[in-house]
């Protein structure tokens, strides 16, 4: 009998599981020079990657997209690029869309301290970073943040707010 329910719980458990998922035209599991951050002893073109995500769960209101390298010597990690308000129909951005103001999100400070897409840039010698390309799919509208919120604060928002999650990870090192 207890295998019986085991089986069954773990069918359901399967059948309720969403299939909310991240794709790359761009991404290949190593990062470019194109996704490399032009700046702090890096040389790249610092341009955001195209990203596109299907099968959203029932109750999407809007997406986010986060790039977050937990791997960064600073105790809490790096934020690279941070994008919320992205409105529900939308189901894919643009390489290059983290460099540009758009009226369809907005895209608020990173560590670097300021918006829009921040590429990978690790410390000489250090092994190759982890970079994770998050798209959350909320449960609201709008976060109710401008351009001007922190890491921190958008984090906090996230985590209160989504319902499910799809991400994609890149590794560079130099």
């Amino acid at each position: 009998m207890k295998k019986i329910l085991l089986g069954v719980f773990c069918c359901a458990s399967f059948i309720f599981a969403d299939n909310f998922t991240l794709k790359s035209s761009d991404l290949k599991g190593q990062l470019t020079s194109k996704e490399v951050f032009n700046g702090f002893g890096c040389v790249g073109e610092n341009i955001s990657p195209q990203l596109s995500w299907e099968n959203a769960p029932k109750g999407t209101k809007s997406f986010a997209i986060t790039v977050y390298d937990p791997d960064a010597p600073t105790g809490s990690g790096w934020w690279h690029w941070i994008v919320f308000n992205i409105p529900k129909d939308k189901t894919s951005i643009p390489s290059g869309f983290g460099n540009s103001d758009s009226k369809d999100a907005i895209q608020s400070v990173t560590d670097y301290g300021k918006s829009g897409f921040g590429g990978a840039c690790p410390p000489v010698g250090d092994k190759a970073h982890k970079y994770i390309f998050t798209v959350h799919a909320l449960n609201v509208e709008t976060l109710g943040l401008d351009k001007t919120a922190t890491p921190a604060l958008v984090g906090f928002m996230l985590n209160s707010h989504t319902i499910s999650k799809a991400s994609l990870i890149s590794y560079y090192g130099r």
